[in-house]
Formats: structure tokens, C-alpha cells, sequence
């Protein structure tokens, strides 16, 4: 891996997080709102994975995002969306936080114990 390729990742991960955070201080919430929903940081990762590993690379990894996000973002947010109201915010995100890397480190494993997305 090249370093000017990190610092080019890095950069443009840098300036979309940056713009989503501007546009909701702004007031701008429909469009921060559009931002954050819109996959950008997987749309960044994918035109850098495809240009440099190619299409299958591209779609495997396209395959295994799809599939650990039901399982382990979709409770994620689920559990944010439920435990906030009840709960300080910093609480909520964190508990929220912790079945996120839970459920994801469970599913990386299975990934790579069976070879899946390959």
C-alpha cells in the first residue's frame, strides 16, 4: 500500500465527514440527513477497492458489507433508537456501540472460519 493512497483515503474521509457535520450546524438537516444516509463512506472504499483490486473484489467485499450490515448495524441502530429516549445519549450510543462490535466481531469470525465472501 502506497502512502500517498492513505493520505488520499484519509483526506477524502476527512472532508465528507466534515460536510455532513457543517451542513446539520448549519441547520441544513435535510441535507446533512441526505449525506449521512447516502453510504459515502462505502462509496469512497469502493472506488478505491475497484480501481485497485478489480470488480470480484469489489463484489465480495459488496456482499460481505451487505450481509454484516443486517447483522450487526441494523441492531446498532435499533438499539440506539429504543435505549435513547429512556437514557443519556452517551449511554445509549455506547450500549448501542457495544452490540454493534459484539455482533460484528461474531460475524467476522464465522466469515473467516468459513471462508465466506472469498
Amino acid at each position: 500500500m502506497d502512502i500517498k493512497n492513505i493520505l488520499i483515503y484519509f483526506f477524502v474521509g476527512g472532508i465528507v465527514t466534515t460536510l455532513i457535520v457543517a451542513l446539520e450546524e448549519s441547520g441544513l438537516r435535510i441535507w446533512s440527513g441526505l449525506a449521512a444516509l447516502m453510504p459515502v463512506f462505502t462509496l469512497v472504499s469502493y472506488f478505491f477497492i475497484g480501481s485497485s483490486q478489480g470488480g470480484k473484489a469489489l463484489s465480495q467485499h459488496a456482499w460481505f458489507v451487505l450481509v454484516g450490515t443486517l447483522v450487526s448495524w441494523v441492531p446498532y441502530m435499533l438499539t440506539v433508537a429504543l435505549l435513547s429516549p429512556h437514557m443519556e445519549t452517551t449511554k445509549a450510543i455506547g450500549i448501542g456501540l457495544g452490540v454493534f462490535f459484539i455482533l460484528a466481531t461474531i460475524f467476522v469470525i464465522i466469515v473467516q472460519r468459513y471462508n465466506l465472501f472469498q
